[in-house]
């Protein structure tokens, strides 16, 4: 008999653990978890969900789950579906817009399940911004390492006959006259113009030399150049945090880069736009697959009209311009200039807002 007690006091204990544990482990869950009723109105988000969503569980609680989004990023036909048949479905790939120009990016598995013997439909939610993101610029860093070394073995091979065309062009012109010595030096010219392009094409050829500065120095000699000369009476902003510790750089290097975004924004905003020089310091930042601790972020802001859409995935290549006289190296070479110097410079862009984003790490001495 006390045996028999024993073990229903054991089942008992474990029924309540088990159900203590049911209860706890959606909230400590990273998942987004919402539970929908037949009318697809929320009857239960989690935390995470409350993270994801911006919004409380009491402003969540008996609100029709399409009033969340702008876009649709579920349609309503799937999940009536899903609870006549009970099939789940997935998805790796939604997107849903908070708010205007707020989107993020989710896999999605839906799934039938069973409350107080109601149907009820129960949504998980994995937020994958970051992971796409980190994708994306691995690609991108992949086919621009790609691009760079076909354009080093082609300027190479270019380089070399255009050598032998501007020495043959100078033997020739001591063998004749004057008058016809106009056209070896144009030979001459022509074939110095192309391997000057193709030393432009190949980039900077030297090391950085690195000096611990501060950020803001670099910035305020860009200011001092392109306030000089501003024939379109462009508002310039600076909007600086004092509290970034010095960063090692390569005073010249990083100056150029800078400008020569700078000077891109300044083509091709209308008169009297407005271009922002800011600072922050930004943590946790991943750069070329490492995890840095500290980074000084730059961002160079404009309201001009947006990069072109085709544009977008091959901005840092060389030879690629949105202008019809642009040459295409100004930010191949401040690409290269900031991976000099461990750095990573990314773009994101829309009509009246282009930002231009530089991540420099700062190195702690005593994490060496």
């Amino acid at each position: 008999m006390v045996r028999r007690g024993f073990m229903l006091s054991t089942k008992t204990n474990v029924k309540k653990i088990k159900l203590d544990y049911q209860q706890k482990i959606p909230n400590q869950l990273v998942t987004a978890i919402i539970v929908l009723d037949k009318n697809l109105t929320i009857q239960y988000a989690n935390p995470a969900t409350e993270a994801l969503l911006v919004k409380s569980f009491n402003k969540l609680y008996g609100k029709p789950l399409k009033n969340l989004f702008l876009n649709e990023p579920i349609k309503q036909e799937r999940l009536t579906q899903l609870l006549i048949s009970g099939q789940e479905f997935s998805d790796s790939d939604v997107t849903l817009e908070l708010y205007i120009n707020h989107l993020i990016t989710v896999e999605l598995m839906a799934s039938s399940v069973e409350f107080d013997a109601m149907p009820h439909i129960l949504l998980e939610l994995k937020q994958i911004d970051q992971q796409k993101n980190i994708s994306a610029e691995a690609f991108q860093h992949q086919q621009w390492e790609s691009a760079r070394e076909l354009i080093r073995g082609l300027a190479h091979e270019i380089k070399n006959p255009l050598g032998g065309l501007r020495g043959a062009a100078q033997l020739l012109s001591k063998e004749l006259s004057q008058e016809q010595q106009e056209y070896t030096m144009m030979i001459i010219e022509q074939a110095d113009r192309l391997t000057n392009l193709v030393d432009r094409l190949l980039g900077p050829n030297q090391l950085p030399k690195m000096t611990k500065l501060n950020i803001h120095s670099v910035l305020e000699k860009i200011y001092q150049v392109v306030r000089f000369g501003n024939e379109k009476n462009i508002n310039f902003i600076r909007d600086y945090d004092p509290s970034i510790p010095d960063v090692v750089f390569d005073d010249d290097k990083l100056q150029q880069a800078l400008l020569n975004i700078v000077n891109n924004a300044i083509q091709v905003i209308e008169t009297g736009g407005q271009i922002t020089l800011k600072t922050r310091a930004a943590t946790n930042q991943t750069i070329n697959g490492k995890r840095i601790k500290l980074c000084a972020k730059i961002c160079i802001i404009d309201n001009g009209p947006g990069i072109p859409e085709n544009l977008k995935d091959t901005l840092f290549y060389p030879m690629v311009s949105g202008r019809a006289n642009g040459t295409g190296l100004g930010l191949s070479i401040s690409q290269t200039l900031i991976h000099q110097h461990n750095g990573k410079l990314s773009c994101s862009s829309e009509p009246g807002h282009t930002e231009f984003e530089i991540l420099l790490p700062i190195i702690d001495k005593a994490t060496k």
